[in-house]
């Protein structure tokens, strides 16, 4: 039986390939309601062939297999179970799933979780059941790095005269990720799986362009049907050797391969990827200054990841040390300004048994916050989108042409704000920023105040509707109401402490 928005998988029997095992010949393509999708089906060692299909239309499908198999048939495809709601997808600057509901995604990064011992593996799963992640980064390839120095039980590839034989694939491997991939699905978690990255002692790293892309083949034929996959071409691409035009090539190749369009973005060090790219669904990002992500959304008009804000942790290197106040006040800005926050942990450890590379157990205090902001988040009618001011340097010359014609009477302040250049400007703008999301036609207006420690805040509503008002301490996870039937501007009382916010929701309209 197939059912909707679950992977569905025909098995098949035959002669091993004589050269290339990536490559094989073998198609199948389904049909309903005069529409069809061709996919590749792959070669899993041992005379087995299979080929995944990921069906998003309820009723019978007729499918035909070609190549090296011969076959055909008719299935029906039941609804989806009342659990399963399929693929994300980007949907504006949000993300929406198959069946048209919001997805909001709060990420974690454990990077080599697949090239670790099964007890470890397990025990990051049992983290991951009471933690607040939906989504996780994850690579494909081994990684060696600080406090990750063990080589994996499996490699990807075959090895040839001691060099990697990616037309080969090694098959107790791929059947172990797939394991991995399965039980992230039930756990709810989104699978982002990092494609590539230069973290390396093993030569993955210097894959020629033309094994990059066998490789691809291979996961694209394999993991495509897996309702809960995203891909990241790499983590940090702008370390590796390959050209522009080869990650270009990248981005082409995943997109055309992929029936079914996951989502896709590439992750960076320093030069920030393409996000013009039309392959590219959303912006991903490595940043430390969280405080002006609303730009890149406007630009760009994609949904943002914050994938990397640093981590919360006590290792001597600057990325690693964030106080778990400091990894939730980042959550709470990139919220607010419509975005979408990953979380990472990294404290020392004598076995070396760190979060960020392995998994393991949880042991922050950031996780409980991350759930507290997740709840409100989930219980929000609809996407949070920016509603401060988003002062950049076009708005700035405009504003200075305005004061050129001396119309307007304006205080001292914008006077002397328009006399400094852009550069000079931004830093006494940047002092000023405020956070503050709507969502839904203002039904819900969340404005946090970060570290300031006001003992007023003030909220600006409609003056044509009626709010409640919710005082929330992001630290100590309480919501607490103070105020109802208000509107327009309104200054509500604070404890004169970091990490507080206020929640303006819209009343009921009674009669």
């Amino acid at each position: 039986m197939m059912r909707q928005y679950e992977m569905f998988e025909l098995n098949y029997e035959a002669s091993a390939p004589v050269k290339s095992e990536v490559d094989v010949n073998l198609t199948a393509t389904f049909k309903i309601n005069g529409h069809e999708t061709k996919v590749y089906g792959f070669y899993a060692g041992n005379r087995q062939y299979k080929i995944r299909f990921y069906p998003r239309n309820i009723g019978e499908y007729s499918y035909t297999v070609q190549g090296i198999i011969k076959d055909s048939g008719e299935i029906d495809c039941k609804p989806a179970d009342v659990s399963s709601h399929g693929m994300v997808r980007a949907k504006g600057t949000h993300f929406q799933t198959d069946d048209q509901k919001w997805f909001y995604p709060f990420g974690t990064t454990v990077y080599a979780l697949a090239h670790q011992k099964e007890e470890l593996i397990d025990q990051t799963f049992e983290s991951l059941k009471d933690a607040p992640f939906n989504k996780i980064r994850t690579c494909v390839f081994p990684k060696h790095y600080q406090y990750n120095h063990n080589d994996p039980q499996w490699f990807p590839f075959k090895k040839h005269q001691n060099k990697w034989a990616v037309n080969h694939p090694n098959w107790p491997f791929w059947n172990h990720l797939d394991q991995i991939v399965e039980h992230l699905g039930k756990l709810d978690i989104q699978c982002d799986l990092i494609l590539l990255h230069p973290y390396d002692c093993w030569g993955f790293s210097n894959l020629s362009k033309e094994q990059v892309l066998t490789y691809f083949n291979y996961v694209m034929r394999r993991y495509a049907a897996y309702p809960n996959i995203w891909w990241s071409l790499a983590n940090e691409y702008d370390l590796l050797k390959y050209t522009k035009d080869d990650w270009l090539s990248f981005a082409n190749y995943v997109s055309q391969h992929d029936p079914y369009h996951h989502l896709l973005s590439n992750h960076q060090m320093v030069i920030a990827w393409d996000f013009d790219n039309q392959e590219t669904t959303h912006i991903c990002v490595q940043i430390k200054d969280v405080d002006f992500i609303s730009r890149d959304i406007v630009r760009y008009k994609k949904p943002m990841m914050v994938d990397e804000c640093c981590y919360e942790g006590n290792l001597p290197d600057e990325w690693g040390n964030l106080s778990a106040f400091e990894m939730v006040d980042r959550f709470w800005k990139v919220c607010l300004q419509g975005g979408y926050c990953t979380h990472g942990e990294t404290f020392l450890d004598p076995n070396d048994i760190i979060w960020w590379a392995k998994g393991g157990k949880l042991k922050g205090h950031s996780i409980s916050r991350i759930a507290f902001l997740k709840r409100i988040i989930d219980q929000l009618p609809g996407p949070l989108t920016f509603a401060g001011e988003d002062f950049d340097e076009q708005s700035f010359h405009e504003l200075q042409k305005k004061m050129s014609t001396g119309k307007d009477a304006v205080s001292p302040f914008v006077q002397f704000l328009c006399s400094l250049s852009w550069l000079d400007a931004q830093k006494l703008i940047n002092t000023n920023r405020q956070f503050i999301g709507r969502c839904k036609d203002d039904q819900v207006i969340v404005q946090y105040y970060s570290r300031h420690c006001t003992a007023q805040g003030t909220i600006k509503l409609p003056a044509d509707k009626k709010y409640a008002i919710d005082v929330i301490d992001v630290w100590k996870k309480t919501r607490r109401h103070v105020i109802d039937n208000v509107s327009g501007d309104v200054t509500v009382a604070l404890p004169g402490k970091e990490g507080m916010a206020i929640i303006a929701t819209q009343e009921a309209i009674e009669g």
